[in-house]
């Protein structure tokens, strides 16, 4: 602070100092180490109703009833966010010593509210802030990439259940997780439960398939690279995956896939949490979560020289081996039923139903593709029912009139095939209706509301 020289200065500054006093909004009372008051502002001399220049000199627990001023003028000792009765009110104070080359020369104290009401309504407000945030999380979660959690692991048997909380186990903490299991298992589904059940829920959920980048590019897509590190590179440079997904999880998936010369810096980067971008000299630190996960037999790969023990020993301190669906023939109901439910829900339909014969023939597949071969034989299915509900018929892989052989003959795909069934299954239903709307709707098992908006999606005149 700049100390004024001349008289006149000293005045004015003095004065200024006994303005900003005055407009505190909060009662401000100043005394000796004894407790005699030297100083008070007029909002806290208006508040307790008492005349100002006649309080200056007394002791504070003459002004101020319940007043411990001069008890921190002797111990020392501050004395914050204490609740004080002043003529009938609760009171939030600090008191606080003022202390010179180690020895309390005055004591200050300050009144933060003029009611305990306040402070009521300050946490009243505070509760309405968290509820909002709580909102914004919510929001948050569903903008990002994630979109399964652990309800979405359908499954009532032991095996299923078994993993799920396992998986609820493994949220809690940061180690890595190796999950393992035949394609279209549910590997993805996991990583994704796993980092949403976790407290980086909120964080970033970077994925990297190491099977589908090529090895030239794939130390770059990892850790990133500096401007001029290579010809084509970024002149601002790019982070790699490991720095994006700083305070997250980043899932590698087909982990089996990593080529050879790869593996022992991702063992580095696992036991450090630290890397330096391709071209780069700077080390940067990146707190994150790992799950990986393949398909693939690790330990026969470490046998034939392909995969590094270590690196398998690092990966493999939390292991989740998702068995395949023939194994678990319990879940496949349940997952029937949840699969259908998503497919009317896209299709326009009220619901989708299964025979008896259909599901007892579903649940004795060999599903060699697991819960993704299950997917794809619903949703083909699903092209060629009648009525409102999969029939044995309706199944590819059924004895008599099977998809196969009810399909055209021309290849075409999957989502052209079901415009053009849904767009012909309108029509048909217009025709039937007399091109009564609510009929046609009934006829379909579709709101009539869906209905409109399947007639405007296909170009059908309304």
């Amino acid at each position: 602070m700049k100390i004024p020289r001349s008289g006149k200065a000293v005045d004015e500054q003095l004065e200024l100092y006994h303005l900003i006093f005055n407009s505190i909004p909060s009662g401000a009372m100043v005394t000796d180490p004894e407790g005699y008051v030297t100083h008070l502002n007029r909002p806290y001399a208006d508040f307790l109703g008492i005349d100002l220049e006649a309080s200056l000199g007394k002791h504070c627990t003459e002004v101020v009833e319940n007043s411990r001023m001069h008890v921190v003028g002797r111990s020392g000792v501050a004395e914050i966010n204490q609740i004080q009765m002043i003529r009938g009110q609760n009171i939030v104070v600090h008191r606080i010593p003022i202390k010179k080359e180690g020895r309390v020369i005055a004591v200050f104290g300050l009144v933060m509210f003029q009611d305990i009401g306040e402070v009521v309504k300050l946490a009243r407000k505070l509760h309405s802030l968290e509820s909002r945030v709580r909102t914004y999380e919510k929001e948050l979660l569903q903008l990002r990439s994630t979109r399964y959690t652990l309800d979405s692991i359908i499954g009532v048997g032991p095996a299923i259940t078994g993993l799920k909380q396992a998986a609820q186990l493994a949220a809690a903490n940061n180690a890595p997780v190796l999950v393992t299991g035949e394609s279209g298992t549910g590997k993805e589904l996991f990583a994704q439960a796993i980092h949403n059940a976790g407290p980086r829920k909120l964080r970033p959920f970077i994925q990297i398939n190491c099977a589908a980048i090529p090895k030239d590019l794939l130390e770059s897509e990892l850790f990133g690279y500096d401007k001029g590190a290579f010809t084509g590179a970024l002149s601002s440079g790019k982070p790699g995956k490991f720095e994006i997904a700083d305070g997250g999880t980043i899932f590698l998936d087909e982990i089996g896939d990593l080529p050879l010369e790869m593996q022992p810096k991702l063992l580095r980067v696992l036991e450090e949490k630290c890397f330096e971008r391709v071209g780069g000299n700077t080390l940067i630190r990146s707190d994150f979560r790992l799950v990986a996960a393949t398909n693939q037999d690790l330990e026969g790969l470490i046998a034939r020289g392909l995969f590094r023990k270590d690196l398998y020993y690092r990966l493999n301190v939390i292991s989740l081996q998702i068995p395949p669906l023939r194994e678990r023939r319990e879940d496949i109901p349940s997952l029937v039923r949840h699969l259908l439910a998503q497919l009317a829900k896209d299709s326009g339909y009220a619901s989708i139903g299964v025979s008896q014969a259909a599901m007892a023939a579903l649940v004795e597949y060999g599903w060699q593709g697991n819960v993704r071969e299950l997917a794809n034989v619903l949703e083909r299915a699903l092209l060629v029912m009648h009525g409102e509900e999969i029939d044995l018929g309706d199944l590819p892989f059924s004895a008599g009139r099977g998809l196969v052989e009810r399909l055209p003959a021309e290849v075409v795909p999957i989502r052209e095939a079901r415009a053009q069934t849904e767009k012909a299954a309108l029509k048909a239903a217009l025709d039937k209706a007399g091109n009564n709307k609510v009929k046609a709707a009934e006829l379909l098992g579709i709101h009539r509301t869906m209905l409109y908006r399947q007639l405007k999606r296909h170009g059908i005149e309304l």
